[in-house]
């Protein structure tokens, strides 16, 4: 495929997934494998919606900092000195080298190529032998600032600086993790992120897809949570995630030997929150699998038509990582969440090689991958809004790159 194929016919297409999940197909699989399709994504998804940075509790002092890459764009959450949490692009607004990588404590953020030295806040602090340059003056210069939220204590990110705000639009979902108490849930910071060569759609469609689990799944680390029992809830259409609730066999379900929960269960559930396992995904960046007693986050970062990377984290109510054994009995789950997990990478691997085959379908769907039509849903509203922009721009006007936005931002921030 090739940037002319990015046409109306493409976007019009798009209409027979986002019907009745019964009538529905699957997305063209040229929106899995084509690079031209990636970029048009970067700009309809990556850089207007709001991307999952990490956990706030990762930040426990000023000057604690952590950083990663959303669809190619380097980013630093710092803790500034007066305990806020702030975003800004890790790029430096000299020659481009980036100021910092991976995370720690820092007193101000040096570039190590000329050593520009830029406070918590972003701002230029320093800059050496430029008293020669003309009309540069170094209160004008910072580290783009980012939009952020804290969402039941994930930090998003966003990097359009007129972007609705992201909890209004998570209602439903934050209503259906109420119980959980997310916010204050605690767990270690996850080890980097994991490469793998497929499409992060591809990723995210797993992560809450019921009609796999109990046939790829199959076996007694599984079988307690059998796919007929998922229900999918409807949804506003400005949502910005959606569910899976599935019923289990029996209470407290365990992804471990046992088939139980061994960890202390977090205090509110209902009945009915002990008797299913929710799945709750907020794309492009943040799935959730939420259990009677832990709950597994996989944020996903897109780097490519054909690849991305995930890191997969866990949180428990407060005060259990303290109770005797908590490693030993983590490590139960964690050991059986692994086995499930590297059934899944291998055929999410084999269905990328799929989506490039000239025999690549646009498969039907089952009531069971209800999830799917509703991330197709999801995409589809924001691919064909930018589609409609780009087509009534003057043909002579590109597209706003996200550099034309992280210089709005910088102008805000100075």
């Amino acid at each position: 495929m090739t940037t002319a194929l990015l046409d109306d016919a493409l976007f019009d297409s798009f209409s027979s997934s986002i019907g009745r999940v019964e009538e529905s197909e699957s997305l063209p699989p040229v929106c899995y494998t084509d690079e031209a399709f990636y970029a048009f994504e970067k700009m309809a998804i990556f850089h207007k919606e709001w991307l999952c940075a990490g956990r706030a509790s990762w930040l426990q002092k000023p000057g604690d900092y952590f950083t990663l890459s959303h669809a190619n764009e380097p980013i630093i959450v710092v803790m500034t000195k007066v305990g806020e949490i702030a975003a800004m692009s890790a790029v430096c607004q000299h020659r481009a080298m980036l100021v910092a990588e991976g995370h720690g404590n820092a007193r101000a953020f040096v570039c190590p190529y000329h050593h520009w030295t830029y406070g918590l806040d972003g701002r230029l602090v320093g800059a050496p032998a430029m008293e020669r340059s003309c009309g540069f003056d170094r209160r004008d210069v910072s580290l783009p600032r980012l939009a952020l939220e804290v969402w039941n204590g994930f930090v998003f990110i966003n990097l359009d600086p007129q972007a609705a705000p992201l909890a209004p639009r998570l209602r439903e979902v934050t209503a259906a993790l109420a119980n959980h108490e997310l916010g204050i849930a605690e767990g270690p910071q996850p080890e980097a992120p994991s490469s793998f060569p497929w499409n992060w759609k591809v990723m995210m469609e797993n992560n809450n897809d019921g009609y796999h689990a109990t046939r790829l799944h199959r076996g007694p680390l599984h079988d307690f949570i059998p796919s007929e029992l998922s229900v999918f809830p409807e949804v506003p259409a400005d949502t910005a995630g959606y569910l899976r609730f599935n019923g289990t066999t029996h209470q407290d379900v365990g992804f471990n030997a046992l088939q139980k929960a061994v960890l202390p269960i977090f205090p509110k559930l209902t009945e009915a929150d002990r008797n299913r396992v929710i799945f709750a995904n907020l794309p492009p960046t943040l799935s959730l699998v939420v259990l009677s007693d832990f709950v597994l986050y996989l944020i996903l970062y897109a780097d490519s038509a054909g690849s991305h990377r995930m890191a997969m984290g866990y949180l428990v109510r407060p005060g259990a990582m303290e109770e005797p054994l908590f490693e030993a009995r983590m490590a139960m789950n964690m050991s059986a969440a692994m086995e499930i997990t590297s059934q899944d990478l291998h055929v999410d691997e084999l269905v990328q090689v799929g989506l490039n085959s000239k025999f690549a379908p646009r498969g039907r769907y089952s009531w069971q991958e209800t999830a799917q039509r509703d991330l197709n849903a999801w995409l589809v509203q924001r691919y064909r809004r930018t589609w409609a922009e780009r087509r009534a721009a003057p043909a002579h006007a590109p597209m706003q790159s996200v550099t034309k936005r992280l210089s709005e931002l910088a102008a805000t921030a100075a």
